[in-house]
């Protein structure tokens, strides 16, 4: 420890050179085994600064995804990908549309970020300090109204993507780009007359410095019209995940828990693979990436979302009690969320039946543990991470 502070390197401004680095880098050097940042990084409030005011110097299209996706580089040479906006704040998934046909929103990426982090309360002249479901697993997002001629069409590179530009008959600036679904004239993005809101999330660090294993959900949907997963028809599936690794051992079961009820209270059905660092092994958390087909519907709770949770009946204290404290009325979930996302540049990033669904889908998650409790009784299904000296969460997060 001492040796390294003698030998800090300073920059001829007098700077230590770890303040020197844009907002983007002292994210990346902050993710560690337990979380993508920690609890106080200023680093964090800045980037979602920087994701929101920072230049755009180029544009290209994000191969390989089903919808329009673009990546975008800013002066300080940082990377976020944006996710333009395809619905308005009301409209809902039609009932008749498949999970995986669905739109991904703008918006849902920002609400997903806003979910999984804190936010600061102010609570009767005392400054509280709450968080929502405080994981930190999700990279971040901000929402941002982009110049479609200024900071896409004259700064982009990709000619496929330039190809697709046009006028509308209403005179707007219109493009629609290359990707499987949604990328036609009819499905064409148009400014009003050339503004254009999206969503933007910080890149995690390149591939070649921090490569990410892709893992299969056990818990994937069949991507088919017709068929039916094992696990909607086999009641004890959980049984068979948890003697396969990674699950028989370490907190990955947990893990995939807290996903499970992030996504139901996003009514998120899309979790067919996730991803973890490779270079920490088995024992690191989940990372919560591409979570644009959430918040589709508040009129309905997707039930089904919720099966490994009732399958498998376990949940970490620490989630369970933050729960808990989230279905209080002075610390209600849609309260904190609302609060959070006003924060956000394209406020109000959610339409209120959204945040009144997550208040019912959290009732409905905390009945769900407490029938687990009650057949299997609270030690078979709460499992404490805390450590018991001190009233803090323990590297078993």
């Amino acid at each position: 420890g001492r040796q390294n502070e003698d030998n800090e390197e300073f920059l001829p401004t007098g700077e230590t050179s770890i303040d020197s680095y844009p907002n983007w880098l002292k994210f990346h050097i902050g993710i560690n085994r337990y979380e993508l940042y920690s609890r106080h990084n200023p680093a964090i409030e800045a980037l979602l600064q920087d994701l929101v005011s920072q230049k755009i110097t180029s544009v290209a299209m994000k191969s390989g995804g089903t919808q329009l996706k673009l990546i975008m580089t800013f002066q300080n040479y940082g990377q976020a990908l944006f996710k333009p906006m395809k619905q308005t704040r009301e409209q809902e998934t039609p009932p008749d549309f498949f999970y995986f046909s669905d739109y991904e929103r703008h918006n849902a990426e920002i609400a997903a970020f806003h979910l999984d982090r804190q936010v600061k309360w102010i609570c009767i002249k005392r400054k509280v300090e709450i968080l929502i479901l405080d994981f930190r697993r999700v990279p971040p997002v901000a929402g941002r109204l982009v110049n479609m001629t200024r900071e896409i069409r004259d700064v982009t590179r990709d000619k496929k993507l330039w190809r697709t530009f046009f006028i509308s008959p209403a005179n707007n600036i219109c493009f629609y780009g290359e990707c499987s679904y949604y990328c036609s004239t009819e499905h064409a993005l148009c400014g009003k007359p050339d503004q254009i809101e999206g969503s933007l999330a910080a890149f995690l660090p390149d591939l070649s410095l921090a490569k990410r294993k892709t893992w299969r959900n056990p818990w994937r949907r069949s991507y088919h019209k017709r068929k039916k997963a094992e696990w909607e028809v086999d009641p004890d599936y959980c049984e068979e995940v948890k003697q396969t690794p990674p699950y028989d051992s370490g907190t990955r079961i947990l893990d995939i828990m807290d996903m499970t009820i992030f996504d139901f209270l996003m009514g998120n059905m899309d979790r067919h693979h996730y991803e973890t660092f490779e270079k920490f092994g088995n024992e690191t958390f989940i990372i919560h990436l591409d979570n644009g087909r959430g918040f589709g519907k508040y009129s309905h709770d997707e039930l089904s979302i919720l099966v490994p949770l009732n399958q498998c009946c376990r949940i970490r204290k620490s989630t369970y009690l933050r729960l808990q404290l989230l279905a209080k009325e002075e610390y209600k979930l849609s309260l904190l969320m609302k609060e959070s996302l006003l924060k956000d540049k394209i406020a109000p990033v959610l339409y209120q039946p959204h945040l009144e669904a997550m208040d019912r889908r959290l009732r409905i998650v905390l009945k769900a543990v407490s029938d687990c409790i009650e057949k299997d009784g609270y030690d078979n299904v709460v499992e404490n991470d805390f450590n018991t000296d001190v009233n803090t969460v323990t590297t078993e997060r």
